[in-house]
């Protein structure tokens, strides 16, 4: 590849703004309405998804509010009034699948962010956050982003994320400082 990283990045930026650009104004309105009531949020996504699920629920903490990584030693039961967010950007998860069938049985709620809406994954949720992106669902021939793979949905998630969490910010009336002072002092 000859293209410089100033260039590459200005065009992997374009793609994730055409990404933001197609998210309809309230796409996250269910979403943000269930991580603000649910009693107890318990989060979950593998590989790089993972790592951005990891990032949201750190913020989701940071708000004040009970989450958990799911298969963190410290992750406490779900139940009814509780929320389960799975991510699976290309909606086929074998894991998030069967975390769903355990949080059904214990009656929490299911959330799914993906990039496929119609898979088998996110038509076991409650709530579908579907985030316009390319995964490694679809990232072969035709139109593709310059970014590898699954990279423009996770890059996505990380912003849209930050965005979802300003917006939960204002709905539960917390500030920046109120923020800050939960963040952790052990760095």
């Amino acid at each position: 590849m000859t293209e410089t990283i100033p260039a590459l990045s200005l065009r992997a930026l374009d793609d994730l703004a055409a990404v933001v650009k197609a998210l309809p104004a309230e796409a996250a309105d269910g979403l943000i309405e269930a991580l603000a009531t649910a009693g107890r949020i318990a989060i979950y996504g593998a590989g790089r998804e993972g790592l951005q699920m990891r990032g949201l629920a750190m913020r989701l903490f940071h708000l004040g509010l009970d989450v958990h990584v799911v298969a963190d030693m410290t992750v406490p039961p779900i139940g009814p009034g509780d929320l389960l967010f799975v991510s699976s950007g290309p909606g086929a998860s074998n894991i998030g699948d069967a975390l769903i069938g355990v949080a059904r049985t214990a009656g929490a709620k299911v959330a799914v962010v993906t990039a496929q809406p119609e898979a088998r994954t996110p038509k076991l949720a409650d709530i579908v956050f579907t985030i316009p992106a390319q995964t490694m669902a679809d990232d072969r021939g035709g139109e593709v982003s310059v970014l590898p793979m699954g990279s423009l949905f996770e890059t996505a998630q990380m912003l849209v994320f930050e965005i979802i969490v300003l917006k939960l910010r204002d709905r539960l009336g917390e500030t920046a400082e109120t923020m800050r002072a939960r963040h952790t002092n052990l760095e």
